[in-house]
């Protein structure tokens, strides 16, 4: 058996958990988790239902060199917590930005592992970038408090297209700067 590392991509611990780079062994633990309405109508990129080969395309992606987004699992393991918790994104964009996008499975909700997790990528940018972009549904508040407690200031309202929803959705835009 041979484990495979991302060179460019460093893990970003935290007390309760470790932001690591994403693995073909995630695959199941994120399917399961992906498959959940619940957690696919919170993202933009989750189709619900599920279908099949999706998570083994976006392992690919995200584990390619080159890439545009560099993914990382929340792993509790160190602690005795679930080796998937949730994921968290920062895509590249252009004039040395990236966007921030997570989700938490729905085991772990309510326990501010999500704003530990957007705080510690923060703090840590790994990207060294200037500023960080992230964008949350209406329908969720609790995701936009996230953002505020790890020091996002709201920008504007805006649309995403929401794959589980097969629709438009409005969103509120935040940005940090670095």
């Amino acid at each position: 058996m041979k484990l495979e590392e991302i060179a460019t991509q460093r893990v970003i611990e935290t007390e309760r958990f470790d932001l690591r780079p994403l693995r073909q062994s995630d695959q199941g633990m994120i399917e399961h988790y992906a498959s959940d309405p619940r957690v696919a109508m919170a993202t933009s990129s989750i189709p619900h239902p599920l279908p099949p080969g999706v998570i083994d395309a976006f392992i690919a992606r995200a584990t390619a060199d080159p890439r545009t987004e560099d993914v990382w699992v929340m792993d509790g393991l160190k602690n005795g917590g679930a080796e998937v918790m949730g994921v968290i994104s920062l895509t590249r964009l252009d004039r040395n930005q990236c966007e921030v996008a997570y989700w938490v499975a729905p085991a772990f909700w309510n326990t501010h592992l999500a704003s530990e997790a957007v705080s510690a990528l923060v703090a840590a940018n790994p990207l060294g970038n200037a500023a960080m972009f992230a964008s949350v549904y209406h329908d969720n508040p609790a995701s936009a408090k996230v953002l505020t407690n790890a020091g996002f200031v709201y920008l504007g309202d805006a649309e995403t297209y929401c794959l589980a929803r097969n629709a438009a959705v409005p969103t509120w835009t935040y940005t940090r700067k670095l």
